[in-house]
């Protein structure tokens, strides 16, 4: 597995998608301020992958916001299975509580198939979701309380992303060119 090809995946995505289609206006100013860390998993199972996490956990932790503000853990070898994949989830959430980190840090989730509850696999709005690998994302809760200060009405973010998808249409996001 090339790192440095998972990592420009990721971060094609991320400047296409998820800021260039403006689906989190939170994404630009840590794009832009290299503040985003990216850091690719070697784990082919789920426990290797929960001892990955609980080291960027910690990394993430101990780190200067300033520096780091978040971080991608992306881990292209296991849980390619959304179903598995959306499983892990717990397990993840339970180490941010026995790591005392929980109020501290959160975890987001992204998936090449993600797809939400009751929406059929090629639902243009699952793309909102779709990243290029596996990926969870690990956030500060203060970062993310300035930004809910700075927009108070983020449910209106998942509505335009909705609206935003459902104008750009599968051969629009297909024309970004991202990493499938």
């Amino acid at each position: 597995m090339n790192h440095e090809q998972v990592i420009a995946d990721t971060r094609d995505w991320v400047v296409k998608a998820v800021i260039g289609l403006n689906l989190c206006p939170f994404a630009k100013a840590v794009h832009v301020n290299n503040r985003i860390r990216y850091v690719v998993s070697d784990a082919t199972e789920p426990e290797a992958l929960l001892k990955d996490l609980a080291r960027e956990l910690l990394a993430l932790n101990r780190a200067d916001p300033e520096e780091i503000d978040t971080t991608l853990l992306i881990h292209p070898g296991v849980l390619t299975d959304f179903l598995e994949f959306n499983d892990f989830l717990d397990a993840a959430d339970a180490l941010v509580d026995e790591l005392k980190l929980d109020g501290i840090l959160q975890i987001a989730d992204f998936h090449p198939g993600y797809q939400f509850e009751g929406t059929p696999v090629d639902d243009i709005g699952n793309y909102s979701n779709r990243s290029p690998y596996p990926t969870l994302h690990l956030l500060r809760e203060d970062s993310i309380t300035r930004a809910v200060d700075a927009m108070p009405d983020t449910a209106a973010i998942f509505e335009a992303n909705l609206d935003t998808l459902e104008k750009l249409g599968l051969d629009g996001w297909r024309a970004l060119g991202l990493k499938a």
